[in-house]
């Protein structure tokens, strides 16, 4: 959730917010929390549009994982540190629903990882229902029943509201 991307998004305030809560209850449990931040030619980090908003700021200590496509696995450092961590389970927030989350979400299972996607904690651009475009909100619900209703081989994947997202529980519960 960089400057640039909130500027375009649907329901922005309510999707940082969701986020930021999701966030401090991980940090509370001690649950690594990870900041994936797209750059490349024209987005670099410390130009301000693509600076990570202020509410979402990395902690002291935390990781930050920059990427250069909707991917957040791909050509970075993200998936060693999650095996030096012994993850075998992330939780996907964030903006584009119907690129970088999705696209990111497929990859861990690829890798072997369970999925949380929280259902109200990632969003996609403000756009009308008009000149074949689905509307922002039948996209995220859209992506939402897919996870709901994907399968795949020895992998758990849930869509929770972030209100129901416990880092305490064990895993598929």
């Amino acid at each position: 959730m960089q400057n640039a991307a909130v500027a375009i998004s649907h329901r922005p305030k309510e999707t940082v917010a969701t986020i930021a809560l999701l966030r401090e209850r991980a940090r509370a449990t001690d649950v690594p929390v990870i900041t994936v931040q797209h750059d490349g030619p024209g987005l670099e980090p410390g130009t301000e549009a693509w600076r990570i908003v202020p509410e979402l700021a990395p902690g002291e200590g935390e990781k930050i994982v920059r990427k250069g496509t909707a991917d957040a696995f791909l050509g970075s450092d993200l998936g060693p540190f999650l095996t030096a961590l012994d993850v075998t389970e992330v939780v996907v927030t964030g903006f584009a629903t119907e690129f970088c989350v999705d696209t990111t979400a497929r990859q861990a299972l690829s890798r072997g990882y369970d999925v949380v996607l929280v259902a109200d904690g990632h969003t996609t651009s403000a756009r009308p229902d008009v000149d074949g475009f689905v509307s922002s909100d039948r996209a995220v619900m859209h992506h939402n029943a897919i996870y709901r209703h994907i399968s795949f081989p020895a992998r758990n994947i849930r869509v929770l509201p972030a209100a129901d997202v416990d880092f305490t529980a064990p895993l598929g519960a």
